[in-house]
């Protein structure tokens, strides 16, 4: 298997990555940004929630119908580095912009934040697929979980940031003003700052190998072509198909809760922007704990025992927050959700590490993407519909618990040890 040479420079300066991009997802798509749509942007919060379940789906859509093509011309053409440089510059470029949203500017704010959330989805496409060439085999599912570990630290550190300079105080630094909510709309532009600062690193101290960095020109017909025939063969490989299937539908759940989580908080439990930092923060720590410490587990018990321990915490997670109304069961519902989350997505990357044919990384990390946004529209959409239909955020997340049921399910019909030796055999099945 060809390799870039790895040491703890080249793990750290990866992992970073996740640090930088984590302020993202926890600030904007979760905690802050997704609730100052809804309670202040959009007209009322019922309407806000269906308007930004419409722009979570278009991601999805957009995510899905380009990630197996551009995963296809970047293991063709050795264009990984350069297609992660691209779709990080235009998630930090979005990012910025979303703070010139005033409360109003509808359409302005879900144009901004679409495009930045497709860039960040693409970026990861790429960024997930370095994973099997740093990492060594036996050690793959901690040094995912190193990242995830590190990226929920950069959440929370990037939340603390935001509560403290931002938010919570009566002077928001940088001379920001509380008129037009202009201190929530500044962390944006924490964000911003954050993303690119953090992930320098990986673009100074990551290198490719030395067969990718040779890979030759392509035209635009090629990935097509190889994409096409990776959709004929990927049932020569049916453990990689058993866990894109499987992630279809968890990752569409958990990408759910990640998006309307804090609508949720706010809307159903009245939780105030301060409150969803703190709650935000919680969740980080027992997120990047969870992360941290199950990366041991996968490798001990495997990725497909992680994905369905994180599950089972999912699914008891979601049935408590659906059936209560006490805030303390929320917490410990989300602190639940939190402690699953890093452990379900770590796993998952790494358990697709485990099987990925050595020639088709990025192609196969394209559809592995794939599956995590190709119905990834459907649980927004149906979240929106029926919080319209019912007037109620409980009736909406109510499908996530159908999710991670149906994900379960299919999870248990891998056979990692059988995928892992046709991986050994470089992909030539037995």
């Amino acid at each position: 298997m060809n390799r870039m040479p790895t040491n703890r420079r080249t793990i750290f300066a990866w992992c970073l990555y996740d640090f930088a991009n984590s302020a993202f997802t926890t600030l904007v798509v979760t905690f802050i940004y997704a609730a100052f749509f809804t309670k202040v942007i959009a007209p009322d919060e019922v309407t806000g929630t269906w308007l930004w379940s419409r722009s979570v789906s278009i991601t999805a859509i957009a995510v899905a119908l380009l990630s197996p093509f551009l995963g296809a011309l970047a293991d063709r053409g050795g264009y990984r580095m350069r297609f992660l440089g691209f779709f990080t510059l235009v998630a930090v470029v979005g990012t910025t912009f979303l703070y010139t949203a005033m409360p109003g500017e509808v359409v302005k704010a879900l144009l901004w934040f679409t495009l930045a959330n497709i860039a960040f989805e693409m970026g990861g496409v790429f960024y997930n697929a370095y994973l099997p060439d740093i990492a060594p085999p036996d050690r793959i599912g901690r040094v995912s979980g190193y990242g995830w570990a590190l990226g929920y630290v950069g959440g929370l550190s990037a939340l603390g940031l935001a509560l403290v300079g931002f938010v919570n105080t009566e002077a928001p630094w940088f001379g920001f003003e509380k008129e037009n909510y202009e201190h929530i709309r500044a962390t944006n532009l924490l964000v911003a700052g954050w993303f690119a600062l953090f992930s320098l690193p990986l673009f100074l101290w990551v290198r490719e190998s030395a067969a990718r960095s040779g890979a030759s020109r392509v035209s635009l017909t090629d990935p097509f072509r190889r994409l096409a025939a990776t959709f004929r063969e990927i049932r020569r490989y049916p453990d990689i198909f058993r866990l894109l299937l499987a992630r279809l539908f968890y990752a569409d759940g958990l990408n759910t809760v990640f998006a309307f989580g804090g609508i949720y908080a706010a809307g159903t439990f009245g939780f105030t922007f301060e409150e969803l930092l703190f709650f935000g923060i919680v969740l980080n720590v027992a997120a990047g704990f969870g992360a941290f410490a199950l990366g041991f587990v996968d490798d001990w018990l495997g990725g497909k025992r992680t994905i369905q321990i994180s599950l089972l915490g999912f699914i008891v997670a979601a049935l408590t927050a659906l059936l209560t109304g006490r805030r303390a069961l929320f917490w410990a519902a989300g602190l639940l959700i939190g402690l699953c989350g890093g452990p379900n997505q770590a796993a998952s990357r790494s358990l697709m590490g485990r099987f990925v044919p050595e020639e088709k990384k990025n192609e196969f990390y394209g559809l592995f993407a794939f599956s995590g946004k190709a119905t990834a529209f459907l649980g927004p959409f149906l979240l929106g519909e029926l919080t319209r239909l019912f007037a109620s955020q409980r009736a909406g997340m109510a499908v996530v618990l159908v999710f991670f049921v149906i994900g379960l399910a299919l999870i248990g019909r891998v056979d990692e040890e059988r995928g892992k030796q046709r991986e050994a055999g470089q992909g030539r099945p037995s």
